[in-house]
């Protein structure tokens, strides 16, 4: 799972008066998760994860215009706890892993919301297809020391898209009326980051 591995540099603003501490933490995969979750049978939710990602993130809460991140995330390591089922998410009728092997995500911007949450505007690519989402981010948590002696934080970041405006529209009827699956995805990253 070296692909998980990934860089959180800490940093003030070039030129900055008051220099913050530069810390740089890596992304602990065991503990961390890129997840989403749709609706199926218009009745319950079905969670899966992609298992294979990568990061870059630069982040200083003393400037958020020097914050930045870059995700990549490999199209074909999608698992939903169902092999016929990942088949069908990784072919032309969702993914097409053959033709579209990476999701991708690059901020435009860190701010605080009205509510002094921590937002991230960024643009997300699926199936070569970009559109602008904005990542609701709990955190990070102050940091604390793990039992081996690494320093540690935490963070959650959330966002909900329609995945038709992504161009994955495969759907079935159902005899009784809606549809197989749902057009609303949620995405959540549970990431776990450890200094270097």
């Amino acid at each position: 799972m070296s692909e998980s591995a990934s860089r959180l540099r800490v940093a003030s603003s070039a030129g900055s008066s008051s220099a913050a501490a530069i810390s740089v933490f890596t992304i602990d995969p065991v503990h961390s998760t890129v997840g989403f979750s749709v609706r199926h049978l218009m009745i319950t939710d079905v969670h899966g994860e992609f298992t294979k990602f990568k990061a870059d993130v630069r982040f200083t809460l003393e400037d958020l215009g020097e914050c930045s991140v870059d995700v990549l995330i490999q199209a074909d390591s999608v698992n939903t706890g169902n092999e016929k089922r990942d088949q069908h998410l990784r072919s032309a009728d969702f993914f097409d892993v053959e033709h579209y092997p990476r999701l991708a995500f690059h901020s435009t911007r860190f701010y605080r919301s009205d509510d002094g949450r921590l937002r991230i505007d960024g643009a997300l690519t699926i199936r070569g297809v970009t559109h602008e989402v904005t990542l609701n981010v709990e955190g990070p948590t102050s940091t604390v020391k793990d039992p081996w002696g690494n320093d540690r934080i935490g963070l959650v970041a959330t966002t909900c898209i329609n995945r038709h405006d992504f161009g994955v529209d495969w759907n079935q009827n159902l005899e009784g009326g809606g549809v197989m699956v749902g057009s609303e995805v949620k995405i959540r990253l549970d990431l776990s980051l450890v200094s270097r």
